[in-house]
């Protein structure tokens, strides 16, 4: 039964390092795509020179949103048309129970996420609920990005409960 083969493997897996993805350059066009799409247009966002002047970043900075709104491709937790498990008919987001923005994510810098299994329970017949720490490294830094403690749900053969 796929649901339990899951549940067997998310357990064993409990605590431990599960992925680290690979590197992604966060570049100018993605900041200003992201602030076009949330409308967040702040300067230290969009405003190169203004950013190199008056930002003591020295550049333009990622949204922090930006940087969480990329974990699910960073920690490849969505592939398409290729389920975490066999059997998966529908995986979701259910919340977060903590989110960090301990460092900026300067224009032109590499970012990825390093996953850490907290916690997996069945939540009705056919759906486990898994609670994951992703932390969102940037090259160079000794501070990550972004830490957050994220809450998902898998689904499997039905999803009359959603």
């Amino acid at each position: 039964m796929p649901y339990q083969a899951a549940l067997n493997d998310l357990q064993a897996k409990l605590g431990t390092e599960t992925y680290v993805g690979e590197w992604l350059t966060i570049d100018q066009a993605r900041i200003n795509a992201f602030a076009e799409a949330t409308m967040d247009r702040q300067w230290i966002h969009v405003d190169p020179e203004r950013a190199s002047r008056e930002s003591p970043f020295g550049a333009p900075i990622a949204h922090g949103y930006l940087t969480l709104s990329l974990i699910p491709f960073l920690a490849r937790r969505v592939v398409v048309g290729k389920p975490l498990y066999p059997g998966i008919t529908l995986s979701v987001n259910y919340g977060l129970n903590r989110v960090r923005f301990p460092s900026p994510v300067v224009v032109g810098s590499r970012v990825r996420a390093r996953t850490q299994l907290v916690s997996v329970e069945e939540v009705g017949g056919h759906c486990l609920q898994v609670v994951s720490q992703y932390t969102v490294e940037i090259d160079g830094s000794a501070k990550p990005a972004c830490v957050v403690e994220a809450v998902g749900r898998m689904y499997f053969g039905t999803t009359a409960s959603v």
